[in-house]
């Protein structure tokens, strides 16, 4: 018999569960693809806007929109369309309840939990097939399925239900298709990381401006040393790749943030004569809140293992 058998509302950004059906099956077959909801809820950032897992006897489907994706678990032989027409309910009615602010500022797991209610009985309604009156909603989501269709997860592509390997993705064109991403999505920018990049742009522009004086001094006295204009591009570059640390995601990209600083502490002792105890003190601490900053804002990668 083709039907829903349930549907959870997961926030994109971290995996967060907002609301989900309370009537799980306890088979052994539900208890897995409960697994794979939790992977899946774990990569949803990274995920393309409509897919579909097929994983045996059942199916699970979701779409997302504006930070919140909407998952539902079916039967393999329940109609992609009614499918995702049902998705598109909860989506619509979720949009209509609750404003973003409140999506996006939740901090428990299942606090919107009283929209299960919403939840069962638009099931009941698309398990029982003649009580539908969405035909008009049936033929325009079947011609956006045909024009664009779900992209389509394999199992493989999760690992095992018991660890997740790993799978990136990029911008997912309508094709079917996902490809690599270079960097991987990092926490939201705070006001002190917003506050040290700007602080290190600065530190990177008075380095700059110093150098180019320190190059004018040169070229009119031949005895002028060109160690510091070494020394003061060097802190240019260390202050731009600190804000580069910043912003994007790297391999070792704290043991960089560290000795980046250590560059920033060197070329400042080296250019010690030339400044005085504040200027010094000043792009030192610059130099170690940026640090601070880089080593707080984390990868997004790993979502706290919600009971999803």
């Amino acid at each position: 018999m083709s039907m829903i058998l349930s549907a959870s509302v997961v926030r994109v950004r971290d995996g967060l569960p907002l609301s989900a059906s309370t009537d799980y099956d306890q088979s052994t077959g539900m208890q897995e693809c409960r697994k794979y909801f939790k992977m899946l809820s774990k990569k949803l950032s990274q995920l393309p806007d409509r897919c579909t897992l097929k994983t045996g006897q059942y199916n699970i489907n979701f779409i997302s929109s504006l930070g919140v994706s909407y998952m539902m678990l079916c039967t393999e032989n329940y109609p992609s369309v009614l499918a995702f027409c049902f998705l598109d309910e909860l989506q619509k009615e979720f949009i209509t309840t609750y404003n973003m602010m409140k999506t996006n500022t939740a901090i428990r797991p299942y606090c919107f939990i009283e929209f299960d209610n919403f939840i069962q009985r638009t099931k009941q309604r698309y398990n029982n097939t003649r009580s539908l009156s969405t035909k008009m909603n049936l033929a325009d989501m079947q011609t956006e399925i045909k024009l664009r269709p779900p992209y389509q997860i394999s199992v493989s592509e999760l690992g095992s239900a018991n660890g997740f390997s790993h799978m990136s993705v990029g911008e997912y064109k309508g094709t079917g298709k996902i490809s690599a991403a270079p960097h991987q999505r990092l926490e939201p920018v705070t006001l002190p990381g917003i506050v040290s990049f700007v602080l290190s742009l600065l530190c990177g522009a008075l380095n700059l401006i110093r150098g180019f004086h320190a190059i004018e001094s040169l070229l009119q006295n031949e005895g002028e040393d060109f160690s510091y204009v070494i020394a003061f591009f060097l802190g240019t570059a260390a202050c731009l790749y600190q804000c580069y640390l910043f912003v994007y995601y790297t391999g070792w990209r704290n043991a960089k943030s560290f000795l980046t600083f250590g560059l920033i502490c060197l070329c400042n002792m080296y250019l010690y004569e030339l400044r005085n105890m504040w200027q010094l003190f000043f792009h030192v601490t610059v130099g170690a809140f940026s640090t601070l900053q880089i080593r707080l804002r984390q990868p997004q990668g790993k979502s706290p293992d919600y009971n999803v």
